[in-house]
């Protein structure tokens, strides 16, 4: 019988958060969440994380927003069940630190952005395995991440790289031909670059299939996001990037493929629900029963395959080169991205000029800073090369007014 896992949810007011706890509740008898953390940019997003704590009755609570912990507290207070000890709460720059070191077997970082480095890494240290749907840890972090995993400690919770995992269960490392790796092409599939000069935020964000925060979303307008899961795949699958190719498949049912050597291809096929990929993150390498519903093969199924258009979307060019380059190219191409889509959101910089200007910052950053700095040792480094790119995305944006929003 498979013991209950003790789950650690970070980011549990997001959209992935939210489903990890649909998962957890639905087969109490596998996990329990024992404590979450949000950033808590909202008073609604307070009242949330404070609502699933009570319902949890978990034992820590982590709020990143320092100056809304009172209000955080005052929830609790009016609704913590009386039957249950009172949670800890953490605030603070440190708070889903803290939680990420708690003692428990699972820790599911759905922080987003960059800043969620530091908890995949205290999460490691700790000797947790990770779930984790905070890509952008990963590739920021990339060789001080890998060299603190152990095997199988880090699983993933992207479709893609759940697709990948199931399908590589199927061969040996060295029976990988190459690693396919799906994309819907997001709201402006087919479209040139040219008929996406005057893209608004609303519509970037009418995403056809998924349903993600503005994040997430934009980036898989611009496919960075698909970018980034290249790096990841290389990171995770330890496949070189010759040989990881992105591949549009407007449905997102099959959600990757791995090409064998003997010419077999494997895909890994399901309805687009994260909760499939969430449950077998938390329960790997067994599978949760019941998790999310199957395909419907009574109903006639029709799925395309196309290549991807390198004109219209560069993103995931530079990102293998900014993944090939290696060092903190992979941090400098996220962070000055995160920079950017803030600003088109804040329609301050045009929709093609977020992908136009992380490869200007990207460029600079190789032809005059990459060789001096070289293989990041600490999570300073990295962060130092964050900050530089973060500054100069501003700057070759023309965002220098806007100081530190966005970081």
């Amino acid at each position: 019988m498979t013991e209950r896992r003790d789950v650690v949810l970070l980011g549990s007011t997001g959209s992935i958060g939210t489903q990890t706890i649909d998962v957890a509740t639905a087969a109490p008898d596998r996990f329990r969440v024992t404590a979450v953390g949000a950033g808590g940019g909202s008073a609604e997003s307070v009242a949330l994380l404070a609502e699933q704590a009570a319902r949890l009755r978990v034992s820590a609570v982590g709020i990143g927003r320092a100056d809304r912990a009172d209000a955080l507290r005052e929830h609790l207070a009016r609704i913590w069940p009386g039957d249950a000890p009172e949670p800890a709460v953490h605030a603070g720059d440190g708070a889903t630190t803290a939680l990420a070191g708690l003692g428990c077997d699972v820790v599911l970082n759905a922080v987003a952005g960059s800043q969620g480095l530091r908890a995949t890494i205290a999460a490691l240290e700790a000797g947790r395995l990770v779930a984790l749907a905070n890509k952008e840890s990963l590739i920021a972090g990339g060789p001080i991440v890998t060299r603190l995993a152990g095997v199988d400690q880090i699983r993933p919770v992207d479709s893609e790289h759940s697709a990948l995992a199931q399908c590589l269960r199927s061969g040996t490392h060295g029976e990988v031909q190459r690693l396919l790796v799906t994309a819907s092409g997001g709201p402006f599939r087919g479209r040139s670059r040219e008929q996406m000069r005057d893209v608004t935020p609303a519509q970037a964000l009418a995403h056809p299939t998924w349903d993600m925060g503005k994040l997430i979303t934009t980036n898989s307008a611009t496919l960075v996001n698909k970018g980034l899961e290249v790096i990841e795949a290389h990171l995770l699958f330890d496949i070189g990037y010759d040989r990881i190719d992105v591949v549009v498949h407007p449905q997102s049912v099959v959600h990757s493929m791995v090409e064998f050597t003997d010419g077999s291809t494997l895909a890994q096929a399901s309805p687009p629900d994260m909760r499939l990929t969430i449950s077998l993150a938390l329960g790997w390498p067994d599978r949760v029963p019941g998790a999310a519903r199957p395909i419907d093969w009574t109903a006639t199924q029709q799925w395309t395959f196309e290549p991807l258009d390198d004109d219209a979307f560069p993103a995931v060019q530079l990102a293998r080169r900014a993944g090939t380059a290696g060092g903190c190219a992979p941090a400098v191409y996220n962070a000055a991205n995160e920079v950017l889509v803030d600003a088109f959101h804040d329609q301050t910089v045009p929709f093609l000029g977020i992908t136009d200007t992380v490869a200007a910052v990207l460029n600079e950053w190789l032809s005059e800073r990459h060789d001096q700095v070289g293989e990041p040792g600490t999570v300073d480094d990295v962060e130092r090369a964050d900050a530089w790119a973060r500054e100069r995305a501003r700057q070759l944006g023309g965002l220098a007014a806007v100081g530190t929003q966005g970081s």
